[in-house]
């Protein structure tokens, strides 16, 4: 890499922070701070979602998967879940979201049973987002600080590591302290744009710099396996197989995307749920096709490093990225080493853009309104607005944390973030079909179900085999099974509570409805 590749990224990283600052000017309210006055377009919310999924845990893992040893696209399993998973958010809980004023997903859970569910189901967002944002800014680190080394060859990297956490953490902080979830949407639509050209950029100096070409590397791709994609097996240690990732991945998404502030502040971030479902359909057409550009890539690295050259390749462990550490440090090297100057500062820019879609305005909104408001419910919204920025520097330096101390961890960062986050959403997840299904359940029905679910995860995650794919199915039917049969113990909810989730009247009063709206 050149000085002028330096000077691009410099320049990226600038132009956050500006966008950021530009937009504080329209962050008047809690409203504008977390919604952006709820007017911003389908086809943007959408571009943010894919943004968001996609990431740069997405963007350094995923050709990593099929890099590695043994390494395929089975990963793509998963995938199809992710399509069905929002499907089923469409119709069953997106036209929730748009009844009443909500801030957070969480205040549905306040209506349907009380403050001490939506307070739980809010601090394991909080804690969970938390620990899977720091495992990306640990990636985004991890290839700065390969840009750095490559000037630097002298540098003791992991101190270069160190300071890069420290310094992408500040500019995510400063952008996000300032702009709001309005700028985030507009930087992450910009953003999606700068890393898919990148992406195909890479794909095309690869293509040219292996021998053979692109049919070259489809024919070791073939050699290698490297294309097998379903493995119809039903093992529940295995990550990513057919049964995994259809079933496993839709309640993962279910959680991710249906019941976690993260993603469903953008849908409220429009105004109608017609919109809302159009943008979260169409993020999954592009991942699909994100995540198949991804894995290729990981066969056209695999080409030109030739691992399989060595002879003591054939000997090594499923998924070992020989030469590499590990899989997430194969495709930073390509792009700082093998890229030609100009492009290589491009690529890594769109890397640290995938880094900029920052949970710390989700986190925000979900500790102001779900955790501080009810011990402060008369004070002013200048003053909540005053704290959620607080709470952004708070969060961020706890994000910061969270990369310092595992960045000596070797485990595949996309396995450890989605581990992490199916652990807990299942339970929240569980709770809201308790809500939508269970009509009799009152509080506490739901919170010992909760419990009982978060305690039994904690359990399967660090005392079983069991794939992170099957945690958000075992967590949210853990969650439902237990609010169930508890459900006999107590009296039921009222009749009130009963209909602010169901899901019967959530389709009959607001589909018909909404199907005559135009998308805007």
């Amino acid at each position: 890499m050149k000085a002028l590749d330096l000077a691009i990224i410099v320049a990226y990283l600038a132009g956050i922070v500006l966008i950021g600052t530009w937009f504080a000017c329209r962050q008047e309210t809690t409203r504008d701070y977390f919604l952006g006055d709820r007017t911003v377009p389908w086809w943007a919310i959408a571009a943010s979602i894919v943004a968001t999924e996609t990431s740069t845990i997405s963007f350094i893992s995923v050709p990593g998967i099929a890099f590695a040893r043994d390494g395929n696209f089975q990963f793509l399993q998963l995938v199809f879940g992710y399509l069905l998973g929002r499907i089923v958010i469409s119709l069953l809980f997106i036209p929730s979201y748009f009844r009443g004023d909500l801030l957070t997903v969480y205040q549905l859970l306040d209506r349907r049973f009380g403050q001490r569910i939506k307070m739980l189901a809010a601090s394991l967002f909080v804690i969970m987002r938390n620990i899977a944002d720091g495992v990306r800014l640990l990636l985004t680190a991890i290839v700065l600080a390969a840009v750095y080394t490559a000037f630097q060859p002298q540098a003791n990297s992991d101190q270069v590591v160190i300071a890069s956490i420290i310094l992408i953490g500040v500019v995510m902080i400063i952008f996000t302290y300032f702009g709001g979830m309005e700028a985030v949407i507009w930087v992450e639509v910009v953003q999606l744009g700068i890393y898919i050209f990148g992406a195909l950029a890479a794909a095309v100096v690869l293509v040219n710099s292996i021998d053979g070409g692109f049919g070259q590397a489809l024919a070791l791709g073939a050699q290698y396996n490297k294309f097998n994609f379903l493995d119809f097996s039903f093992d529940l240690t295995k990550t990513y197989t057919f049964w995994a990732g259809l079933i496993g991945g839709c309640f993962v998404v279910m959680s991710t995307h249906g019941t976690d502030q993260y993603m469903v502040q953008r849908y409220l971030c429009t105004d109608r749920p017609r919109r809302a479902a159009a943008a979260l359909l169409t993020s999954g057409v592009i991942v699909l096709a994100q995540f198949i550009g991804f894995l290729i890539i990981g066969v056209l690295l695999f080409a030109f490093y030739q691992p399989y050259a060595d002879p003591a390749y054939a000997a090594l462990a499923p998924g070992a990225a020989f030469p590499f550490a590990s899989g997430d440090r194969v495709f930073p090297d390509f792009i700082t080493k093998h890229l030609p100057s100009g492009l290589a500062g491009l690529v890594v820019a769109a890397i640290f853009a995938a880094a900029m879609s920052s949970s710390l305005n989700s986190i925000a909104a979900t500790a102001v309104n779900d955790l501080y408001k009810p011990f402060a419910a008369t004070r002013t919204d200048k003053h909540y607005l005053n704290v959620s920025r607080v709470l952004t520097l708070v969060w961020g330096a706890v994000q910061i944390a969270v990369a310092l101390g595992i960045r000596n961890v070797n485990r595949s960062a996309m396995d450890q973030a989605l581990s992490i986050a199916s652990l807990i959403n299942g339970p929240v997840l569980g709770v809201f079909l308790v809500g939508t299904f269970l009509r009799r359940a009152s509080e506490p029905p739901a919170l010992i179900g909760m419990v009982v679910g978060t305690a039994v995860m904690l359990f399967i995650r660090f005392q079983t085999p069991i794939a992170w794919t099957w945690y958000a199915l075992m967590g949210s039917a853990i969650t439902f099974t237990v609010a169930w049969l508890a459900s006999f113990a107590f009296a039921p909810a009222s009749p009130e509570q009963r209909d602010e989730l169901a899901f019967n009247d959530t389709v009959n009063n607001t589909l018909p409805r909404v199907k005559t709206e135009t998308i805007k």
